[in-house]
């Protein structure tokens, strides 16, 4: 269990499963998840945050979109940034996966990592995970902290501009994403990964007036030598400056699909403009949901979801302020 230290840090807040329920239960702690908690413990609401300690973000290198950083931030810092700051406001982060939701007339039961927790209301900030090209473990990490192997060209396509970038990927998502590089450097390859590319014609045709360069794959195995990773291929194995895949993602949104939230064909969840899903009490932000998985972006829709959820509690129930009790008030009294 994560607290955060510091002289301005306030009591933690925290509830057992043995207590009264918590107000919200956040699943995730990536950059909308601490967003929100942030949020929702200046509301003065109980919450519980737990995280399984996979944020697509920490595996950023160095984000340079995220404003306010001059020579931007790796995601590990961000991240370690976000709980110190939610910590100031008593948020805990307890460790752990949560495993199955279930919700029972207006109190939802989160249960996870041999624990049991109940909620009037549950934000999912559960993220995405990227499927990997064929590349061993220990490779595929050094390769992604040196800039070799990248995945979000909206984040980082500005490093490779006029570098030699090889995508892996075929289909409309291989297309689009060697499209979108084309703007940063004429010197882009789409490599397919199984065997033959499975383009339209029309997709050929605007790859080759963009001097696309397209190969078939099988792609085997990458390799990294110096500054280059390699690429093997049928037409012999190709060296790149960077390698981005464009293989497309796991949604980890099945916690609430399983609870019958409705979700999209690539399994985001659908969410309306206040971040709420089709389940009552139940919101979900960031790349789990439908929309642009941008760090800004998901920090945006926390912070809308967890005013939501402050709202909404409030129609339930008042939400106010008790008053001192007067041996707090005279304790409070300087002279």
């Amino acid at each position: 269990m994560w607290r955060g230290r510091g002289t301005n840090a306030l009591p933690k807040v925290l509830h057992t499963h043995m207590d009264k329920p918590f107000d919200c239960i956040v699943i995730g702690a990536g950059p909308a998840g601490l967003t929100a908690a942030i949020y929702l413990a200046r509301f003065h609401l109980s919450i519980l945050v737990v995280d399984a300690g996979q944020s697509r973000a920490a595996m950023i290198p160095r984000t340079h979109n995220h404003a306010g950083y001059p020579g931007g931030i790796p995601g590990t810092e961000l991240l370690r940034l976000m709980r110190e700051q939610a910590g100031e406001f008593g948020v805990s982060v307890t460790s752990g996966l949560v495993e199955r939701l279930e919700k029972h007339d207006d109190l939802f039961t989160v249960h996870g990592s041999g624990q049991t927790w109940t909620s009037r209301s549950v934000l999912l900030a559960t993220g995405v995970v990227n499927n990997r090209p064929p590349i061993a473990p220990e490779i595929h990490d050094a390769a992604l902290a040196r800039g070799l192997l990248r995945y979000c060209p909206i984040c980082d396509g500005f490093e490779v501009t006029d570098r030699n970038v090889g995508v892996i990927g075929t289909d409309t998502h291989g297309f689009n994403e060697a499209v979108f590089l084309r703007m940063y450097t004429p010197e882009v390859t789409l490599i397919a990964p199984q065997g033959d590319h499975t383009l339209s014609d029309d997709e050929r045709a605007r790859l080759n007036d963009l001097e696309v360069r397209v190969v078939n794959g099988p792609c085997h195995p990458l390799r990294v030598e110096d500054d280059c990773i390699f690429v093997p291929t049928p037409e012999g194995e190709l060296a790149f400056d960077s390698v981005y895949p464009a293989l497309g993602s796991v949604i980890r949104s099945e916690l609430a699909i399983t609870l019958g939230a409705e979700g999209s064909e690539d399994g985001c969840l659908l969410v309306d403009d206040h971040q709420r899903t089709s389940i009552l009490g139940l919101y979900a932000a960031g790349d789990v949901a439908k929309g642009l998985d941008q760090i800004s972006h998901a920090m945006g829709e926390a912070g809308v979801a967890a005013t939501t959820i402050r709202n909404d509690l409030a129609r339930s129930r008042p939400l106010v302020r008790e008053r001192a009790t007067p041996a707090a008030e005279k304790r409070a009294v300087v002279y």
